[in-house]
């Protein structure tokens, strides 16, 4: 198996852990956040959609222009967001050769002129890592909010799995 055929099997297995950790957020406790320096749960949940949305940039173009935007007013809408941009990934990465996964691409942040350049490759396992990384900081969000923790690998307090 190749890294890109192992990409995307890895993405398809964590798609139903992002997209139930996204949907327990409540939607009357968007602004929660554990303390002042930390991104509110709404930005997370939209961060997580916008990350997904700027690889299919890259899939298309080569290159992402980061700018975060402010998220939606509903939890509803952005999983849908983030579903759609998903599902836009691993069909684009699908179709993708090893030639078009070991390419370069450039990543630029709103108002910076220095582009970080690396290949796709590299640009879509940083991503699903840090998606993983901001899951976890979200899963720890629920139960604070008043919400339910599902299964994410196993079982959680609020949630046997195996569903």
């Amino acid at each position: 198996m190749s890294t890109l055929e192992y990409c995307i099997a890895r993405r398809k297995a964590e798609r139903k852990a992002f997209v139930n950790v996204l949907k327990a957020v409540p939607q009357d406790r968007l602004e929660y956040r554990p303390d002042p320096k930390a991104r509110s749960a709404a930005q997370i949940v939209w961060l997580l959609a916008q990350e997904e949305a700027a690889l299919v940039a890259l899939l298309d173009a080569g290159s992402i222009l980061w700018k975060e935007t402010p998220p939606p007013s509903s939890v509803a809408e952005m999983v849908a967001a983030y579903e759609r941009s998903y599902d836009g990934v691993n069909e684009r990465l699908a179709k993708l050769v090893e030639p078009g996964w070991q390419k370069k691409a450039a990543f630029v942040m709103e108002g910076s002129s220095t582009p970080w350049e690396d290949s796709v490759a590299e640009f879509v396992w940083g991503f699903l890592f840090d998606a993983i990384h901001h899951r976890g900081q979200l899963s720890t969000y629920l139960r604070p909010m008043g919400g339910k923790v599902p299964s994410i690998y196993g079982p959680s307090a609020d949630d046997p799995g195996g569903q």
